[in-house]
């Protein structure tokens, strides 16, 4: 028995559009979980690190909660004299604790702010998102004097929302190139291992300050030793924005990508 097939080729436009928008999709997903830089200044973006020959580093402690943590790990930046880091703070945790906020302030380290609630803020509706941005901004300013231009975000989570309403109220979104799991608490040696080999011209490291983490104080002073040893400077972020190009990734929508690939099936 013979077999005919009837191309139609409106059918095989369609067909070979969604075709192109999946493996789009995928590149776009591979990419983005992967940090490669697709940054474009067009747009809103999160900074992960700045492009620079310079051996210059940022240390940067996220804190939400607890009072433990805090002052160690100020006294052992002390100890060791690094003059410049950059500490991003919950607004309610600041509210409650005055005198901490007030010892980052006075050792000279840069401010930014982590937000209000922790929560996912892409999880938010457009109004809720500005104003957890807006409640955060108000405290901090009224707390340190100076009105924060930084802000990490609870969790490290955005979507081009967040990275637009953040942009439209003056804060550049920072992340990070180099995670030291140090909330995981994983050891002081794999602590120390994961920074220092990780360690770039231009790196913006994450460690945290907030009770959870019980090794960092410990593994501060080998990191600094071992990444001075190696040439590095310590600056704060801002100073690295100001060395050189960033370099971000460029947040796409998925949503709108995802309705682009099912409107394909109507051609």
């Amino acid at each position: 028995m013979n077999s005919f097939y009837v191309f139609n080729g409106r059918k095989i436009k369609r067909f070979f559009f969604v075709l192109a928008a999946a493996i789009f999709a995928i590149g776009v997903i591979y990419v983005e979980s992967d940090n490669i830089s697709v940054f474009s200044e067009n747009n809103p973006s999160a900074i992960y690190s700045v492009s620079t020959d310079k051996k210059q580093i940022a240390l940067t402690f996220d804190i939400s909660w607890g009072e433990k943590r805090a002052e160690p790990i100020l006294q052992a930046l002390k100890d060791n004299g690094v003059q410049k880091a950059t500490f991003f703070l919950s607004a309610p945790w600041s509210k409650t604790h005055p005198d901490i906020v007030n010892a980052i302030k006075e050792s000279g380290y840069e401010i930014g702010s982590h937000g209000f609630k922790h929560d996912n803020y892409s999880t938010l509706t457009d109004e809720e998102i500005r104003k957890q941005i807006s409640s955060a901004h108000t405290i901090l300013t009224a707390m340190t004097g100076q009105e924060p231009k930084l802000i990490r975000l609870p969790n490290g989570d955005f979507d081009k929302r967040v990275l637009g309403i953040a942009q439209s109220l003056n804060y550049t979104v920072i992340q990070w190139d180099t995670d030291s799991r140090d909330w995981k608490n994983i050891g002081v040696d794999k602590i120390v291992d994961r920074v220092v080999s990780k360690a770039h011209p231009g790196d913006i490291v994450l460690m945290h300050a907030s009770d959870s983490v019980k090794q960092t104080h410990e593994a501060l002073p080998l990191i600094i030793k071992e990444l001075r040893n190696k040439g590095y400077e310590f600056v704060t972020v801002t100073d690295l924005l100001q060395q050189g190009s960033t370099q971000g990734t460029e947040v796409r929508d998925h949503a709108s990508l995802q309705k682009s690939i099912e409107d394909a099936g109507g051609l």
